[in-house]
């Protein structure tokens, strides 16, 4: 056996592609490689060159990793190379048994695209089995009487290579009164018959021994012997004859064991005892059961068509004078449809990347149905709404593929389940499950909880505190949902930003860096950014507005009556016949808070004489109440105190001087008269009423001096009513500028001017004056000029003379709103009446 394999060496390979335009267009799907081996090659043996075969490179092997996908590890491929190499032991008779062909087929795998190639290696016997019989010798019994030309059926001999190393003839040693026929069966298989040639006569030999061989086809033939004993038996006629020389029937598969399988019947033309037939096979087997008596053959076992397609056995009939007859039963099993195909996966994608496009190969699906024909014939389909679909590679062999979106977010794995049906009746089918994962991308932008975020923040906040959070989500996986937040812009300064806010990027919690102040800034907006760690990164904007709340943080500010240059109080003239309701002078307070907080009111803490005057809560206006009596000092003293509308609220005081007189004169003996008073009050207003003295002397002079130009200039200023250049300077300012946000958007000016009579008119002006600005105008002549519009102006000032007034203020009044924070108008100051 050993000298059959090696003298006939290694068979052909012939690789076998599929034509090249084919294989360029459908790469792993068409082309099958083939290749033809002798059985027996010893392991690493080379099969061919798969990797040249497949048109692949020595340098993309490491990177293409080139594998083999089977049941078995039959075949390898070098890594280095790209060959295919023996794995294991290759029997063909082992592995095919009987067939004709013998053919392993599986898949070589290439990664980087995924493919597969389908490889066919046919597998050539060698003549490595010697044909055997079963037994070493075996005994056969003639009877002396046998006619010659007789045939007995003998023992067969058996050979497990095919084709012309398998069985083809015997051979019988010498011998003058047999000879053998080799007869062929209806699979081909030989089997030999011994046929008496001349007649046998007991008494002269009553033993033969022969010696039969069994020779198969190779090269050299193999061959194996067994002894044949012939035992010549005393006469009996008429041996045993069978109805039928060969017996043939076919049985299913499925048939339980005790079925019976035929009769036999042989009759005998003797009588008594040489007549009675007993039969019996003429080899022991394991699967069927002969009743001696009756000739029925039922089965002991179950039966297989998968292992055993067709069984042949000899039956003798034996009368009882020992003559035999022989017949041959051929069962033929026929296949039933008793085997659900198998489904298997091979080389399957770990994950799948949601971005794959359809058409994108997942795994290799391969179908096995150990049944024959249409009961072996197996369709597959894919069970259930899924986005892929199976496409047939070859004779049971599938290719899962992509046939649709996938999205990791909304599915992240499928159990893909494939069942397999074949084509008997009833068809039998299988499932298979399968878990695919589906891997993630980064495809989806963070998506903030809301569409813009709105966030109030009272003023004086603690640096570092938190003062708004906002939040993100990214459906995706790992980096490419991890989300940081960021500042991108602002409406405040960019470098000033980093000094305002801060945002974290871990949890988007935005932190205030500094105290905020209503009143130096009211509201800003931040555009923030959340990005996620994918690559390329995705991102997405939120606006936030913050609103920084007004506190009660500010107290009124008390701009009139202001303080004099040492600090004490000045002092205000009111004519002795003053009527009820004549207005004194103005309380004037701003407050830098807005809203409720900038909600002046105005309250009398102390008086002199507590029913005298009157004070506007809003306004500030303070007014007499009643005349002047007999009995009330002629010097007053009121305490005022500001208060806004926070909670608590804040407040202010202001103290008013007021003196009853009808002219400066009779104010200064007063107070130059009156003796040294402890009081610094006192002191104060002496010295105010010589200040104002003075005043109104360059006053009256600055009047004469105006009066001289307006008669230089009568034909302008008949159609005046405007104030014309050079004639109004500016003073210093007299009231903090810019309370824009508080109590005083609104300028007021007041014009004033001293002659012999002295005019004193309160004006108004339309046009909203610069804070801290006033004007003053004069002529030559005394006359004051109209006001800046002449529609609204005091057309007609009324006039007091300098002996019932000899003092007035020049006053800047800047005022909000008198009756609420929200109403803010300008201010009339109607002129006194004249004092009677």
């Amino acid at each position: 056996m050993a000298s059959g394999a090696g003298d006939r060496g290694w068979a052909e390979r012939r690789p076998v592609l599929f034509p090249f335009l084919l294989s360029l267009f459908c790469p792993a799907l068409s082309e099958q490689i083939r290749y033809r081996i002798p059985e027996e090659l010893p392991e690493g043996s080379v099969v061919g060159n798969l990797a040249k075969d497949l048109g692949l490179s020595v340098g993309e092997l490491l990177t293409r990793k080139l594998r083999v996908s089977s049941e078995k590890p039959y075949f390898t491929v070098s890594a280095e190379r790209g060959e295919l190499l023996v794995g294991s032991r290759l029997d063909r008779e082992q592995i095919c048994g009987k067939k004709p062909v013998c053919a392993l087929e599986f898949e070589a795998v290439a990664e980087r695209p995924l493919n597969f190639y389908h490889v066919n290696v046919e597998i050539e016997d060698i003549n490595d089995h010697t044909p055997k019989f079963v037994q070493s010798s075996f005994e056969l019994q003639i009877s002396e009487s046998t006619l010659p030309g007789m045939r007995f059926i003998l023992e067969v001999a058996e050979d497990a290579d095919i084709g012309l190393n398998s069985l083809q003839n015997y051979k019988l040693s010498f011998s003058p009164s047999f000879s053998l026929i080799n007869k062929e069966k209806q699979d081909g298989s030989k089997y030999p018959e011994l046929t008496l040639e001349k007649s046998l006569d007991r008494e002269q030999q009553s033993y033969h021994r022969l010696v039969l061989t069994a020779l198969d086809g190779g090269d050299p033939p193999l061959s194996g012997t067994t002894e044949l004993r012939i035992q010549v038996t005393d006469a009996n006629d008429n041996p045993p004859v069978f109805n039928q020389e060969v017996y043939r029937v076919s049985l299913p598969e499925n048939v339980p064991p005790g079925s019976t399988v035929l009769q036999v019947s042989a009759t005998d033309l003797d009588e008594g005892i040489n007549s009675e037939v007993t039969y019996s096979f003429k080899r022991t087997g394991q699967v069927f059961h002969l009743n001696s008596k009756s000739g029925e053959i039922t089965t002991l076992n179950t039966l297989d068509f998968e292992e055993i397609k067709e069984y042949s056995v000899v039956v003798e009939g034996r009368d009882g004078g020992g003559l035999v007859g022989q017949c041959t039963v051929e069962v033929n099993i026929q296949d039933e449809n008793d085997n659900s195909p198998e489904v298997t996966f091979h080389s399957v994608v770990e994950m799948i990347l949601e971005n794959a496009v359809p058409g994108t190969l997942i795994a290799l699906i391969k179908i096995h149905d150990q049944d024959s024909g249409e009961n072996g014939e197996v369709y597959c389909r894919l069970e259930g709404e899924v986005p892929f679909q199976i496409i047939s590679s070859s004779r049971n062999s599938y290719k899962l593929v992509t046939d649709g979106t996938l999205d990791r977010e909304q599915t992240p794995e499928y159990n893909v389940t494939i069942t397999a049906t074949d084509r008997g009746k009833p068809p039998l089918s299988s499932s298979t499950t399968i878990t695919l994962h589906i891997g993630d991308i980064n495809d989806n932008a963070p998506v903030f909880q809301q569409s813009a975020y709105l966030v109030h923040v009272p003023e004086n906040n603690p640096p570092g505190a938190s003062i708004a959070q906002v939040s993100a989500s990214d459906p995706d996986l790992g980096p490419n949902g991890h989300v940081s937040y960021s500042i991108v812009a602002s409406d405040l300064e960019p470098r000033a930003l980093s000094s305002y806010v801060s945002v974290s990027s871990q949890s988007g919690v935005v932190f205030a860096q500094r105290a905020f102040d209503h009143e130096q800034l009211r509201a800003f907006e931040l555009t923030l950014q959340a990005r996620d760690q994918g690559s390329p990164a995705l991102s997405a904007n939120v606006s936030v507005r913050v609103l920084v709340g007004d506190r009660n943080d500010n107290a009124p500010r008390v701009l009139y009556p202001a303080l004099g240059p040492d600090g004490s109080a000045l002092f205000d003239t009111v004519p002795r016949a003053a009527q009820p309701g004549y207005l004194v002078t103005k309380v004037v307070a701003v407050d830098a808070d807005s809203g409720h907080n900038a909600w002046l009111s105005y309250h009398v803490l102390q008086a002199s004489e507590p029913g005298l005057f009157s004070l506007g809560l809003r306004t500030g206006e303070v007014r007499t109440a009643r005349a002047l009596g007999d009995r009330d000092a002629a010097r007053q003293r009121l305490l005022v105190s500001v208060r806004d509308g926070g909670q608590p609220p804040l407040s202010a005081t202001a103290t008013l001087l007021l003196v009853f007189a009808d002219s400066l004169q009779e104010v200064l003996p007063d107070l130059s008269d009156r003796p040294a008073s402890p009081d610094p009050q006192a002191e104060l207003q002496f010295y105010l009423v010589v200040a104002l003295a003075l005043i109104s002397v360059l006053f009256l002079l600055a009047v004469i001096l105006a009066v001289a130009l307006h008669l230089r200039r009568s034909s302008r200023l008949s159609t005046g009513g405007y104030f014309q250049p050079g004639l109004c300077v500016k003073s210093g300012p007299a009231v903090t500028p810019n309370y824009s946000e508080g109590t005083l958007p609104y300028s007021y000016n007041l014009c004033v001017a001293h002659t012999g009579k002295t005019e004193f008119n309160f004006l108004q002006c339309n046009e909203q004056l610069s804070s801290g600005q006033d004007i003053l105008c004069g002529d030559s002549s005394g006359a004051l000029f109209p006001p800046c519009n002449s529609s609204e102006s005091t057309s007609h000032p009324e006039t007091l003379t300098a002996e019932k007034l000899n003092q007035c203020s020049i006053r800047m009044l800047e005022s909000a709103a008198t009756q609420s924070p929200a109403d803010h108008t300008n201010r009339l100051w109607d002129g006194n009446k004249t004092a009677s």
